[in-house]
């Protein structure tokens, strides 16, 4: 008896234990069950359930698992068996100019000179006189290849100035009322950086590419405060019906007060990755390091060349439509290696945009420079795009540790023409995603936002299938340089969150991260690539909460 009570007693002890011990288990604030959790993290690849207390992770497992963190005010939803991803994470995107993009003209799919024309005539109609029309994000290749010009609009626009961007945000369309504002005529000189399109006669056709668009962007009034509030937030909406729960915006200057704001009044939804243009940034005092879980800062971007479409990125060749155009550097070479050293020795992150083979060989030697010469660090330098590669160069930005910031809608857009630009030689090293996989580059993935739709799952379709958006390439263009989706997903989630110093904090789901995901419509990892793109975000959480649901 005393042998039988012993053990009972025994067995009580562990029992009661172990309630105190549950007991003791902090509860979750929310559980979503019942899913297919993609996780990102090796180590536990996958889960069906997730707790989540506050805005982090709390634990992740089976439904049995998680019974211990429910309590009494526990929220539990059933996902109904659909697929959870980490949130995605835009490393390229132009937040401002997006936002404002959505509450102006849209030309980014006008397909005929005709409808590019009624757009901007319809919209004009709903302005005061002296109102600019901006943004636009027009792609001639759409109609043609022909360039615009200021007489196609200047009967619909005589009293409101235009200024509407090509979709690559490296040339402008401008009306002649707005020439004449910012005093551009055939007497204006040609510009270091930029170039004013003029005709056979030397009058300006209203196109105007890179640093000569400073003519007109000088002139234009600047937004008001409630304006860029709109434009934030507009944007912050689009942005979370695609999943995308952060962002690195790359032309921040204007935004970041904007959202600082937002961020004391508790308005901010997606998180944002802060970055200021390198040139001169050590002359004003915007520039600092900070990690804000909201708006962080500490990088900056600078320019090598311009873009591909308006025969303004550089290339080691001519282009192959025109004899002797190898594009044109935007800032000095010299002074760029400058600004990076002097911003790379104050400990801040570097970015710079680079599409042509030439412009891409050129940063490599810089970043390669300054690297010797400042010493070793975790400094990740980013090379933005990387278009276009020479074949030897590839190999170097595995051995420097670049970081690559890549955006694959644009290979299937570019894929349409890019061919008649620079041949069929160089194009075999055009978006080499594979490649530099292959040399253990680190892919971040991006949109360029307006510039691109800020789609995940179309960026994922982009670089799994290559299929162009003419339906010209079904095995894909260039499709040697096709990715998985696993290696696709990666670089929307941790590898865009190791880009900005943040794989800590986000870019995986596990315990005592961010809880940021995205619950989608399929599996990703089980469908044909080839329907990727039908694939819908159905609701996307940041810090726990619900801030998008598919109506």
């Amino acid at each position: 008896m005393p042998k039988q009570f012993k053990i009972f007693s025994t067995l009580l002890g562990l029992f009661l234990a172990c309630v105190s011990c549950t007991s003791t288990l902090p509860k979750a604030d929310l559980i979503v069950e019942n899913a297919v959790i993609w996780t990102g993290n090796s180590a536990q690849s996958s889960a069906q359930a997730m707790a989540i207390k506050a805005d982090t992770i709390l634990a992740l497992g089976t439904i049995a698992d998680l019974q211990k963190y429910k309590g009494e005010h526990t929220v539990v939803k059933d996902m109904a068996g659909k697929f959870i991803t980490p949130g995605f994470i835009d490393a390229h995107v132009h937040l401002m100019m997006g936002g404002n993009a959505l509450l102006s003209v849209e030309l980014r799919d006008a397909t005929t000179q005709q409808e590019f024309v009624k757009r901007i005539a319809d919209y004009t109609k709903t302005l005061a006189p002296g109102a600019w029309v901006l943004e636009g994000n027009w792609d001639h290749t759409l109609w043609g290849g022909e360039l615009p010009k200021k007489e196609w609009i200047d009967v619909f626009t005589s009293e409101n100035p235009v200024v509407l961007y090509r979709l690559d945000g490296h040339m402008v369309l401008a009306n002649s009322l707005a020439l004449k504002i910012a005093g551009i005529d055939e007497h204006t000189p040609a510009i270091e950086g930029g170039e004013i399109v003029k005709d056979a006669h030397g009058i300006p056709t209203g196109i105007l590419k890179d640093n000569a668009m400073n003519y007109l962007l000088a002139k234009i009034p600047p937004m008001t405060v409630p304006q860029k509030e709109k434009a934030l937030k507009a944007a912050m909406t689009y942005l979370l019906s695609n999943g995308v729960t952060s962002v690195h915006d790359v032309d921040s200057i204007g935004t970041y007060p904007i959202a600082k704001k937002l961020k004391e009044a508790n308005e901010l939804s997606v998180r944002i990755y802060a970055i200021n243009p390198l040139n001169h940034w050590d002359k004003r005092n915007d520039t600092f390091k900070n990690t804000d879980k909201w708006l962080k800062t500490g990088a900056l971007k600078g320019f090598m060349d311009g873009s591909l479409g308006s025969h303004t990125s550089v290339f080691v060749a001519d282009y192959s439509d025109k004899a002797g155009d190898r594009g044109f550097f935007i800032n000095d070479k010299n002074d760029l290696k400058k600004w990076i050293s002097k911003a790379d020795e104050k400990g801040l992150q570097v970015l710079v945009h680079a599409i042509g083979d030439d412009a891409n060989h050129v940063l490599l030697e810089i970043f390669e420079a300054v690297s010797n010469e400042n010493g070793p660090r975790d400094r990740r330098f980013r090379v933005e795009h990387a278009q276009h590669l020479l074949k030897e160069d590839i190999s170097k930005f595995g051995s420097l540790d670049i970081v690559v910031s890549v955006q694959p809608y644009h290979a299937i857009d570019d894929g349409r023409w890019a061919e008649e630009l620079i041949g069929a030689e160089r194009i075999k090293t055009t978006y080499a995603f594979k490649s530099l996989l292959e040399e253990k580059v680190t892919l971040a993935f991006g949109s360029d936002w307006p510039v691109a739709p800020a789609s995940p799952i179309l960026g994922i379709y982009a670089a799994t299938t290559r299929r162009t958006l003419d339906h010209e390439n079904s095995e894909g263009w260039i499709p040697e340089e096709k990715i998985t989706v696993l290696q696709a997903l990666n670089a929307y989630t941790k590898n865009a969150a190791f880009a900005s110093f943040d794989e800590q904090e986000k870019g995986t789901l596990e315990v005592g991260k961010l809880a940021d995901f995205v619950v989608l419509s399929d599996n990703l990892l089980k469908v044909n690539p080839g329907t990727i793109k039908n694939i819908e975000v159905l609701q996307t959480y940041v810090g726990g909460k619900l801030a998008y649901i598919k109506k």
